[in-house]
Parts: C-alpha cells; sequence; structure tokens
C-alpha cells in the first residue's frame, strides 16, 4: 500500500497577531512544524499547539527558522554552518522544554523557509543542521525537501530522513521548485494540486513547468496552513488520498534508516 504523511507548519501567531486555523487543520495532517519563535511564535503559543498536536495524535516536529520575524524567516540570511548548528540547536531545545512538560515526544524537525532553500542547495549548512539534529537526538526525523543535499546530510549522518513535495508548488525539470518571485510558482486550483499529490505518491514522479516528468520520492506532503482555503484544502486532500487509496500516517511510523 503507499503510504504518505501530511504535515503542515503551525504555531505561527505571535502575541497579539493570529495567524492559521491550527486546532481545525490538526484533525486532517500527521505532522505538525511548530514554530519556535525566531520567524514566528512565541512561548504560550508553542505550549498551546503542542498540546492540541498532542491531544490529536499528530507528531511534532521542530520547525527552525532565521531570527526574522519582520520577513517571517523567507529572507536569506548568509550565516556560517555554526551559525546555522547554533540557532538550530538552539530552537530544538526551546520545543523539546515545552513538549517533554507535557510529556509528550519530538517526531521530527523541518527547517522553515530560507533557511530550508539554503540548506537544500549548500551542502555545509545541511551537514550543520543535520549535526545539530543527530547530536540532540539521533533518532528524530530530519524532513527536507527531496533529493536536495539536506536530505543527503541527514542520510549521511544517520537520521531518518523524509523526503519532502509541495502539493501548491510547481517544479523544475532539475526537481526543484519554482522560485516564489514567479508567477506561476503556485497551484491554486485544488484538483491539479490533489492530481499533482497523488501522481508523486503512486508513480514516484512529478510533472515540471517545462512539461517532463521529474523522477522525485515522496514521504511527506507539505500543506501551507496560512492560505484563505487552507482548512477546506487540507479537508480535500485528506479525502482524496484516502479514496485513491493512499494511507496517510505519521512519518515516525513509517520511515526507516
Amino acid at each position: 500500500m503507499h503510504m504518505i504523511d501530511l504535515n503542515c507548519d503551525m504555531g505561527e501567531s505571535f502575541g497579539a497577531y493570529r495567524m492559521g486555523r491550527d486546532e481545525e487543520l490538526l484533525d486532517y495532517v500527521t505532522s505538525a512544524n511548530i514554530a519556535c519563535g525566531f520567524h514566528a511564535g512565541d512561548p504560550a503559543t508553542m505550549r498551546k499547539t503542542v498540546r492540541l498536536a498532542m491531544e490529536k495524535n499528530v507528531g511534532i516536529g521542530v520547525h527552525p527558522g532565521f531570527q526574522d520575524l519582520v520577513g517571517f524567516g523567507r529572507r536569506d540570511i548568509h550565516i556560517s554552518p555554526q551559525e546555522a548548528y547554533d540557532l538550530v540547536l538552539y530552537q530544538i531545545g526551546a520545543l523539546y522544554g515545552f513538549v517533554k512538560a507535557e510529556g509528550g515526544t519530538l517526531q521530527h524537525v523541518k527547517p522553515h523557509g530560507a533557511l530550508y532553500n539554503m540548506a537544500a542547495r549548500n551542502s555545509q549548512l545541511s551537514e550543520a543542521i543535520s549535526e545539530a539534529i543527530y547530536k540532540v537526538d539521533p533518532e528524530l526525523v530530519l524532513v527536507g525537501l527531496a533529493g536536495s543535499e539536506l536530505v543527503k546530510a541527514g542520510e549521511k549522518i544517520g537520521l531518518r530522513s523524509a523526503s519532502e513535495v509541495f502539493s501548491d508548488r510547481t517544479y523544475q525539470q532539475d526537481g526543484s521548485l519554482t522560485p516564489r518571485r514567479e508567477s506561476n510558482a503556485l497551484i491554486k486550483e485544488h484538483d491539479s494540486a490533489i492530481s499533482q499529490v497523488i501522481k508523486v505518491v503512486k508513480e514516484g514522479k512529478i510533472r515540471s513547468l517545462q512539461g517532463t516528468d521529474v523522477k522525485i520520492k515522496a514521504d511527506t506532503v507539505c500543506i501551507h496552513g496560512d492560505g484563505e482555503s487552507a482548512l477546506e484544502f487540507a479537508r480535500y486532500i485528506s479525502e482524496a488520498l484516502t479514496d485513491a487509496g493512499i494511507k496517510i500516517a505519521k512519518m515516525a511510523d513509517f520511515i526507516k534508516k
């Protein structure tokens, strides 16, 4: 049977500012990437999101990003591998404290935004991030862009590595994501997004903007939780995958080293 994890970025509210419909989205995803206060989130939001994820038996993940609240962690910041190691280790520790206090267990780590994209291309950054994760807990799952340097670094150091694909993003023929600054970077039609996901799960291929099929591995699918129709789409994709005979499960339940 084909199997896939559905992950969603959460815990992105900050102080009086509210973002996303986390509680409702948790009914349809199997893994939650929780912001740790650098690009979004705050201590109270982290605690609440951890509790909600535990109540709904959703895998809890650290979502470390650049210390860039204004840019939401989506702006490139040129850091050294040592700085990448430090900031990831710091944010894992922050969320681990809340998870431990609630009696839960961390499942995974997925870098956010620009840090994720930079690590996908830069082997030194990806190795530093992987080392930080491994030294905290070698049983944690590292989530990275399918085929990227980040996934390769995780596997090299001995982590379970989850190859991630995006339901609402278009791809280039080299397997990379179309940059967000380009007009055709996002897939806005739900049916098109669902078809892309089913194809990649069942066939191990994704159709690029250039019209070619690109081989790609998929362990987990990212659903963006901050869109206007995020909840509707999460419900839709969950039902569509089940109807297509694809089992939805937490990544830790089926990803092996």
